[in-house]
């Protein structure tokens, strides 16, 4: 209980910060004062993120294989699809209901997963042919 009530009073000052921060940031503005520019913006990159990504590609790709592959696996594999269907019949089989059509609701997201990182994994092979046509990401100059 006492984890919980720090929790959320550290949260609440952390919100109150953030707006806080807002409102001095909108003053600052207001005045015309110029303000701190994002990392990467200028001359030297486009702000985008691009150098950044570019590096982390290889990590990212990792991710999204292993996630795939566990979710592409027998029914003996914790997170796999197979393993939740298994469940599910399970649970209709025995008649309870109510947790069939919970698992089958968590079945359905993790079936759309498989398609949201099969897509990912597409468009990550766009990145990193970009990158490796554009220097890693890093501007000319």
């Amino acid at each position: 209980m006492y984890g919980r009530r720090g929790t959320r009073t550290l949260l609440a000052g952390l919100a109150v910060t953030a707006v806080l921060a807002g409102t001095a940031g909108t003053a600052a503005a207001d005045d015309g004062t110029p303000t701190a520019t994002p990392a990467g913006t200028g001359a030297k990159g486009s702000g985008d993120g691009a150098q950044a990504l570019c590096k982390r590609v290889p990590k990212i790709d990792k991710r999204i294989t292993r996630a795939l592959k566990r979710l592409d696996a027998g029914a003996d594999q914790r997170g796999s699809v197979a393993r939740l269907q298994k469940r599910v019949d399970n649970a209709k089989k025995a008649g309870h209901t109510e947790i069939a059509t919970y698992l089958q609701n968590r079945l359905d997201f993790r079936t759309s997963l498989r398609t949201t990182l099969q897509q990912r994994q597409k468009d990550l092979a766009a990145v990193r042919t970009w990158c490796q046509d554009n220097n890693a990401g890093k501007a000319a100059g």
